[in-house]
């Protein structure tokens, strides 16, 4: 089931990737979703120069290439193509707007709300860590893999929704929280290169970040074990750890997160629904 989404995926995504030498110069084709938190995934011809508001977009040799709007992304972004002939296209792209939901979340420790003076050094430098991270333009395309869910289970918390810890406003929540028994496998979704794999990161506990390529990474947190080393190549379904509550939270699950560079994407636009329990 899951490797034939895969490849309904690349059909439906990334078609022209299929037939990219049918592309004549003056093509261009954008698919996705043009929402805040949304993946597209276009095909020019081979050699065009590609930016996004004056951000330089990273184009394979066949002319595929992607980007993503942010949770908080403006109605409208600039996209702008310079063809192998010289020529110069400008096209103005709208992003549908999307309302986020708001969870409030009381009696929790007040650690668990404002860190202590104490570790204020260790969440910078693992910020700064992630960042590092996230900002690295992989040439290999290792997302053309398509996604699946890493694992399955009900969904607790949703992508962009704003959390209010103990009555106090928090950052957004930027990833999907997926409820499942402590010790499920945690599969990977999608091709990549393991950039980041710690046991002990201080909100999200055993925490594995992974690069697809283009700009493209996820991370997946609060695991009980971490099973990969930085460097590991994986392939889609390969196992990368275990469900866990390490990290500050109040229950199993996976936090399941996809950033384009420093722009935070929407993980369910790249799944399918979540399979009923039960079903294969």
């Amino acid at each position: 089931m899951k490797a034939a989404f895969a490849a309904a995926l690349l059909a439906l995504s990334l078609s022209l990737a299929l037939t990219g030498s049918a592309v004549r110069a003056g093509e261009l084709t954008l698919e996705g979703n043009f929402v805040q938190g949304g993946l597209i995934f276009g095909q020019a011809a081979p050699g065009a120069r590609v930016t996004l508001e004056g951000r330089r977009v990273r184009v394979t040799e066949a002319g595929r290439f992607i980007f993503g709007f942010g949770r908080d992304a403006p109605p409208e972004a600039a996209l702008e193509v310079a063809w192998p002939d010289g020529r110069v296209e400008t096209r103005r792209l709208a992003v549908a707007k999307r309302d986020y939901k708001i969870q409030r979340i009381d009696g929790l420790p007040p650690k668990m709300v404002t860190p202590p003076e104490t570790v204020l050094a260790r969440i910078r430098a693992e910020n700064a860590r992630i960042a590092e991270a996230r900002a690295v333009d992989r040439a290999e395309p290792l997302f053309e893999s398509g996604f699946v869910w890493p694992v399955e289970g009900p969904i607790t918390g949703v992508f962009g929704s704003q959390r209010v810890l103990n009555g106090k406003p928090r950052r957004p929540h930027y990833g999907i929280d997926i409820a499942a028994p402590e010790g499920t496998p945690v599969r990977a979704p999608a091709d990549g290169v393991v950039a980041i794999a710690d046991d002990d990161m201080y909100y999200t506990g055993g925490t594995v970040l992974i690069d697809h390529g283009h700009g493209l990474t996820s991370v997946y947190s609060h695991m009980k074990e971490v099973w990969v080393t930085e460097g590991t190549r994986l392939s889609q379904g390969d196992p990368l750890g275990s469900v866990g509550a390490s990290g500050r939270v109040t229950g199993a699950h996976l936090d399941w997160r996809i950033n384009w560079f420093d722009q935070r994407l929407d993980p369910g636009l790249l799944v399918p629904p979540m399979p009923a329990p039960g079903t294969e």
